[in-house]
């Protein structure tokens, strides 16, 4: 919150005792819309029924009271029940200067707490996809928000290493893959396993047409496939430790971890911890005896394991199959335990799609039935899904489209667009590569990032990255012509604070003294959407301002060296939003 706004908040509950005899503890305001003079709006039609008086006549008294007795209002307009404020110059520049020498101008204050994300989760059986990008943007963007917004945190990922999927990919290999490796294919790990869970879905399927035609219905014939029937036994083996099969697990786990980090490195995504469901599947296993002997769980004739949350709301949810074998949320209920060992955090944060909002309003009233201390500070960041434009983007598989494939087309998009625009005269090749990945990247991440998380969202590449619009190459672009600017510009003196100002600067200024307080609404809703719309509106604010008013040749030298301050907090300040959203800007472009 900037200075202005206090002296605002605290003369007008001032003004409301004096005036109407209202007593308030909080004043919000509120930015006034850009039709209408000012910089700071008052509704005032909460007041009405305390003062006796027309909203509007509320609004006049409070504006000729400011003027009486705060100096920063330079003037005030009243539009019905709305008291618009205008701010004098001078302290306009008094902000620009104290943001300018504020020490930590991006860092907030430390909350003392810590906060645990787990985001990505994917499983062994296949590469990552575009939901997965989704996902690993997100949870890593909330990361760096809450690290700016004075939390401890802690990355972590949990990745679904065991299970009847996995044992899928895995008899598909010793079935069908003839000793391949990903060197002798020619292609990453985790797309060489991907390649056999689908082999398996096709000899999967093929063996159900062919039991139907034997006279059995669609569903025995699903439950009785050969195939299938071994995967289930392999998976019996791998949880009693079969020598064979856990060699053959760990040497495709190990193709899949190769490809992944290859991936995460392109993404440019990171993690402190990383989980494996075959390390904490056990755990949730003791967890499943510890409610059984409390009176949590209950035991069925055929020695399945359940919990009956129809009292919550909910259904009865099965957390330990009748064969002894763990399902989701009983891994869930062991990592969760692990974590808070591991790291006893405040708040453990689960970035997942939507399809498993269920999931974890199961998971966390299990915890707290089962009275543990992480059972408090849960969250489920939950996400819609990403969706294509028709024939917009090749798929591998047919089906679901892979990130590896959406991000060197992107690249090259970015490249194609770039080098139309002949954007990069004097760029040796790596420069250029540099800047292409760092332009493709960054429209994928804003475009995905800009929408708040809840809402199932269009991806359309095109548009994501056009150079104009709310897109992030433009708000690169301008980081990139302020740096241009800033090395024609020489040196910046301290602010002088009796200059008159133009609206488009105040526009920066205002924006400028607001950013904490972003940084702050976006920690507190684990919203990254609230620093994206920032960074483009101080983009486009920049824009605005650089169109309208002369730098670099204007000759009074007291506006030169504010406006100058202006670009390079600007730019700053651009820098530091995009890589919360971890997209790089480039300074040249």
């Amino acid at each position: 919150m900037s200075s202005i706004q206090q002296q605002l908040q605290e003369q007008l509950a001032k003004g409301l005792h004096e005036l109407f005899s209202i007593e308030v503890t909080e004043i919000v305001l509120q930015e006034t819309k850009k039709e209408f003079e000012g910089a700071y709006t008052l509704v005032v039609f909460p007041y009405t029924k305390q003062a006796g008086k027309a909203p509007a006549a509320i609004a006049t008294d409070l504006g000729n009271y400011l003027l009486a007795n705060c100096s920063i209002v330079k003037a005030f307009q009243v539009v019905q029940g709305f008291l618009n404020i205008s701010i004098q110059d001078s302290a306009w520049l008094s902000v620009l200067a104290e943001v300018a020498s504020d020490k930590n101008p991006f860092q907030l204050a430390s909350k003392g707490e810590k906060v645990l994300i787990e985001y990505s989760s994917p499983n062994t059986n296949k590469p990552l996809h575009l939901g997965h990008l989704r996902n690993n943007f997100l949870g890593f963007s909330v990361a760096q928000i809450l690290a700016a917004g004075g939390y401890e945190v802690v990355k972590t990922n949990l990745v679904n290493d065991r299970g009847i999927h996995i044992c899928k990919s895995m008899l598909a290999y010793q079935l069908f893959g003839n000793q391949e490796t990903p060197e002798s294919a020619g292609i990453k790990g985790d797309h060489l396993v991907g390649k056999y869970y689908v082999a398996f879905d096709v000899e999967y399927k093929k063996e159900i047409k062919e039991l139907m035609a034997t006279g059995l219905d669609e569903e025995q014939a699903k439950k009785q496939a050969p195939i299938l029937l071994q995967a289930q036994e392999m998976l019996l083996k791998w949880e009693q430790g079969d020598a064979e099969v856990m060699n053959l697990w760990n040497t495709m786990n190990a193709w899949v971890f190769a490809g992944f980090e290859k991936s995460y490195q392109t993404m440019g995504v990171s993690f402190d911890k990383i989980y494996r469901e075959s390390n904490t599947y056990l755990l949730g296993k003791q967890l499943v005896d510890e409610g059984l002997a409390s009176g949590v769980f209950s035991q069925k004739p055929d020695g399945s394991v359940w919990i009956n949350l129809e009292a919550e709301g909910l259904d009865e949810k099965l957390v330990l199959r009748k064969d002894g074998t763990s399902v989701y949320i009983t891994q869930d209920m062991g990592t969760a335990q692990l974590k808070y060992e591991d790291f006893k955090a405040n708040q453990s944060v689960y970035v997942v799609g939507n399809e498993q909002d269920y999931h974890f309003e199961v998971l966390f009233h299990i915890l707290k039935k089962l009275n543990k201390p992480f059972s408090q500070g849960n969250f489920h960041l939950s996400y819609g899904m990403v969706d294509l434009p028709s024939g917009k983007m090749k798929s591998r598989e047919g089906t679901v489209v892979d990130a590896d494939d959406l991000m060197a087309e992107m690249i090259q998009t970015a490249k194609d667009r770039t080098l139309e625009l002949g954007k990069i005269d004097g760029f040796t090749e790596a420069e250029s590569n540099e800047l292409f990945h760092n332009l493709g990247l960054g429209a994928l991440k804003y475009f995905l990032l800009k929408v708040e998380p809840k809402k199932r969202m269009l991806f359309n590449p095109e548009e994501s990255i056009d150079f104009q619009g709310n897109t992030g190459p433009f708000i690169q672009y301008t980081h990139a012509r302020i740096c241009s600017i800033l090395r024609k510009g020489g040196d910046i003196k301290p602010v002088v604070t009796d200059s008159e100002l133009a609206n488009s600067e105040q526009e920066l200024i205002y924006l400028l003294g607001e950013y904490k307080a972003t940084i702050a609404q976006a920690a507190a809703n684990f919203a990254p959407s609230v620093i994206a719309n920032y960074a483009y509106d101080l983009a486009k604010t920049f824009n605005k301002f650089y169109n309208e008013i002369t730098i670099l040749s204007e000759e009074n030298e007291v506006k030169r060296n504010i406006r100058l301050t202006l670009a390079e907090l600007t730019g700053k300040t651009i820098q530091h939003a995009t890589s919360l959203l971890g997209i790089v800007s480039p300074n040249r472009m």
